[in-house]
């Protein structure tokens, strides 16, 4: 019963850590494989786990940080997010026929803040319709897990 309880509490980290911005799946995948779960485990769980915030952050993040930059003390931090995340997404807006491939390969690069959140936040900018942004960001999350997966495997077997 302990070793049933303590894989829940592993899995159920990992898919918490995955929600999180910026770690996001890139980290959950090597902590769950550090907590003892194999590496496709971790990573389906990462996977899941980074999907969940997605159709919240799009429904809800324009109306918060619309309602943020009204804050004097705020609306340089959401003005600065939003130019980093633009600069960061250049490559997308260079080719608005492509920008539901750019929002693909924008997610799927495993590197910090390149993730489901800034990809919701480039799909806003961008006008990117749910519909279309949605399936995006998950091919790239399900690509990016892909690539941490076998990162970290390789790394597990050495």
């Amino acid at each position: 019963m302990e070793k049933i309880l303590e894989v829940i509490t592993n899995e159920l980290m990992v898919l918490m850590i995955a929600t999180m911005p910026l770690v996001e799946l890139r980290g959950a995948i090597p902590i769950g494989v550090s907590l003892g779960l194999h590496p496709l485990h971790a990573t389906l769980i990462a996977i899941l786990g980074s999907l969940i915030p997605m159709p919240f952050l799009y429904l809800f993040l324009e109306p918060v940080l619309k309602h943020l930059s009204k804050i004097k003390l705020l609306d340089r931090l959401v003005d600065r997010i939003s130019q980093r995340t633009l600069e960061n997404s250049k490559k997308v807006r260079r080719f608005k026929r492509y920008s539901i491939i750019g929002l693909v390969v924008f997610v799927a690069i495993p590197i910090p803040s390149t993730g489901v959140w800034s990809g919701c936040l480039v799909a806003l900018l961008l006008n990117i319709p749910f519909r279309y942004a949605l399936p995006a960001i998950s091919l790239g999350t399900i690509i990016a897990g892909t690539i941490i997966f076998v990162l970290t495997y390789w790394v597990a077997i050495l």
